[in-house]
Order: C-alpha cells, then sequence, then structure tokens
C-alpha cells in the first residue's frame, strides 16, 4: 500500500499551541557517504496560508527528474527558503553532529534573510539545530548577536518529528531542497574524479565507490576520518589507523 501523502497537520499544530505564524521546516541528507558535504534543506511557511503540495514527498521515494520538477514548486510555495553545506573537511574538523549544525545554520540564515521563522519542524528524533550553549542576558542584548557565525546553534524552538519527511510536506518540501543541491554537487566532483562513481552513488560506500579509493587513494572531498576501506580480517582499527566510522 502507497504511503500517504504528508499533510500542513503538524505544521498547523506547531502555529496554533505555540502561538506562532511562521513555520520553519528542516531535513538533511548526507550523513551516509564516505565523499562529499552534508546538507540541509530548510522552507519556512504561513501553514495559515498555503496549500499542500500534492506531488511532494521524502525526496527518497521520488525519481531525480520529478525531484528536479519540484524545486522551483517549492520556492515558490515557502515564504523563504534556503540549503546550507558542510564540507567533508568541516565534518572532518567538527565531527557529524556540529557539522549538521553548521549546515542547518547556513540553511536557516539564508532564509531568514528573508523571513524568520518563529518555531521549526526538524525531521527525525535528534536536536541537532538548536543552540547548545544559550546565550547570556549581555550577550543577546549585545548589537549583531544573533550571526549564525556567532553562535553555537538555532536560537528558536525546535519540535523534533519522527518520519517527518514522510509526515509533514513542509520537511518533505525542506528534503527536496537538499537532495536536488547534494546530488548536483556530487555530479559535479565526479566530474573531476570520475574514477569513484559518484554520479550513481552520490558518495555513499558502494563497492565501486571503495575500489576507487583503494585504487587512487581519498581525495579532497572524502571524509578522511571515516572508515574508507574495510578492515581485513582479524586487524583493529588501531593497526589500520581509521578514524570514526559514519
Amino acid at each position: 500500500m502507497a504511503a500517504l501523502p504528508p499533510t500542513l497537520l503538524h505544521e498547523k499544530a506547531l502555529a496554533a499551541y505555540g502561538g506562532h505564524r511562521f513555520i520553519g521546516a528542516a531535513d538533511e541528507v548526507g550523513r551516509g557517504p564516505l565523499a562529499g558535504p552534508v546538507s540541509v534543506g530548510y522552507v519556512v511557511i504561513d501553514p495559515s496560508a498555503v496549500e499542500e503540495l500534492p506531488r511532494v514527498r521524502d525526496s527518497k521515494l521520488l525519481s531525480d527528474t520529478i525531484r528536479h520538477e519540484l524545486v522551483p514548486l517549492i520556492k515558490s510555495w515557502a515564504t523563504a527558503w534556503g540549503v546550507g553545506h558542510a564540507s567533508a573537511a568541516e565534518i572532518d574538523a567538527l565531527g557529524l553532529v556540529p557539522a549538521l549544525r553548521l549546515a542547518g545554520l547556513r540553511a536557516t540564515s539564508a532564509a531568514h534573510r528573508t523571513q524568520m521563522a518563529d518555531a521549526v519542524l526538524l525531521d527525525g528524533n535528534l536536536d541537532w539545530l538548536s543552540s547548545t550553549v544559550q546565550p547570556t542576558l549581555l550577550e543577546s542584548a549585545m548589537p549583531g548577536f544573533g550571526d549564525p557565525q556567532d553562535i553555537d546553534g538555532l536560537q528558536i524552538p525546535v519540535q523534533t518529528l519522527i518520519k517527518g519527511d514522510l509526515l509533514a510536506v513542509s520537511i518533505a518540501a525542506a528534503s527536496i531542497l537538499a537532495k536536488v543541491e547534494r546530488d548536483d554537487l556530487m555530479d559535479g566532483y565526479d566530474r573531476q574524479y570520475p574514477a569513484y562513481g559518484w554520479m550513481k552513488n552520490k558518495g555513499y560506500g558502494t563497492a565501486a565507490h571503495r575500489a576507487g579509493i583503494i585504487e587512487h587513494g581519498a581525495s579532497e572531498y572524502h571524509r578522511k576520518t571515516w572508515q574508507l576501506i574495510p578492515k581485513a580480517p582479524g586487524t583493529t582499527r588501531k593497526e589500520k589507523g581509521e578514524g570514526r566510522t559514519p
């Protein structure tokens, strides 16, 4: 049985019960690949002023052609939108969750230049977008405070929603924006480094991708702290000199 289309029920509920008008929605792609950025898509909507988008689904359920067709529709539907990326080098330097937050701040910052959200729906059960350090009263009064470069996360309420990309149309829309931009980036990287097959695998650890790493070594777009090549039987991580795994 086909999954029911996502709706605006969760966006309207957050707006009604929280006393909010503009609701943001965020989703990420690219947590698991061996190469390329982690990317966050973000939209801001007024749930009382928009209709549902019948063709919009979780990006993983749509073909590449349909995703690209939907991008201009989503951008005109949303009050504001943004996509942010954190590079492989930033993932290596910061770790995955802080890199997700960095990409999310880049996405929200781009959208909030047009329209600030009052609260955000975030796909999943982990709030990687909110601030982990609350500002002091003095800091919050400082001119320019709120610039994403100066804070440790988003400073507005964030509500997580498990399977949000299947349930909330705004999160599904954000997932499409993120997926299209990231896939297009990986296609461009493939033209620089065709040995890894990124046009097909988008940086995920397929057999062909790992074979390319074995033959050619890691590129500038690989997450070098990750286990790029499977360990030989009987070896330990220390012996191989490997870092964290996805």
